[in-house]
């Protein structure tokens, strides 16, 4: 009976996102699910599939009570301008922007940053706002920040990053009902560990072609 009432639940939760403001959803989901897609394949159209797909998210969080959530996607509006242009800028060698990899000195640096922007904000939003989760919702978006901008710069870790992101924004999205986005981001985190197998395999070929010019 339990898992009936479940099923139940999870229905009218569906139901209720296909007919109020997360009507926009199904159509945020499916050109994030193509932004991603695109990236893993090093396709410059991916920046123009995130523009869409943030529009709709940065309304979608705001009715849901994500407000950091919402503002990371005025962020993401302008990193997809941003990566658009960087992935179209020519390489010296090759005509294209190259995977390349961060040191340890950029990775603590980088963790450091999201945790303290994590409790800082996390803190604020719990004390002065309507903010659900405002400690998760804090950690996805700096985190999101973080990884964006690597992505923007064809940094190969980003992927290790985006697993861990991913993997809290599926609970986050489930407490506030929006089941499609959690179900997007279960897909999110199978094309994540594709796209970490994808780019270094990149990664390798340009290394061995660097070793056999030099």
């Amino acid at each position: 009976m339990e898992f009936i009432a479940e099923l139940h639940h999870f229905w009218q939760l569906l139901l209720r996102d296909l007919t109020q403001m997360q009507a926009l959803e199904p159509i945020a989901v499916i050109f994030a699910l193509l932004y991603l897609v695109l990236a893993v394949r090093e396709n410059n159209l991916c920046w123009y599939a995130a523009f869409i797909s943030t529009a709709l998210y940065s309304l979608i969080f705001w009715d849901s009570a994500l407000l950091m959530e919402s503002a990371l996607q005025l962020y993401y509006l302008g990193m997809a301008v941003y990566g658009w242009w960087q992935w179209r800028s020519p390489n010296i060698d090759s005509g294209t922007l190259k995977i390349q990899r961060w040191g340890l000195q950029q990775h603590l640096v980088a963790v450091a940053a999201v945790i303290l922007l994590t409790l800082g904000s996390g803190y604020l939003l719990n004390e002065n706002t309507r903010a659900a989760l405002p400690y998760l919702d804090s950690f996805t978006t700096w985190g999101a920040v973080i990884t964006t901008y690597m992505v923007t710069k064809k940094v190969f870790e980003n992927w290790l990053y985006w697993l861990l992101i991913d993997g809290v924004c599926i609970y986050l999205y489930l407490d506030r009902g929006l089941i499609l986005t959690a179900g997007l981001f279960v897909l999110y985190e199978i094309i994540v560990v594709v796209g970490l197998i994808t780019w270094w395999k990149t990664l390798q070929q340009q290394n061995l072609t660097a070793t056999s010019s030099a």
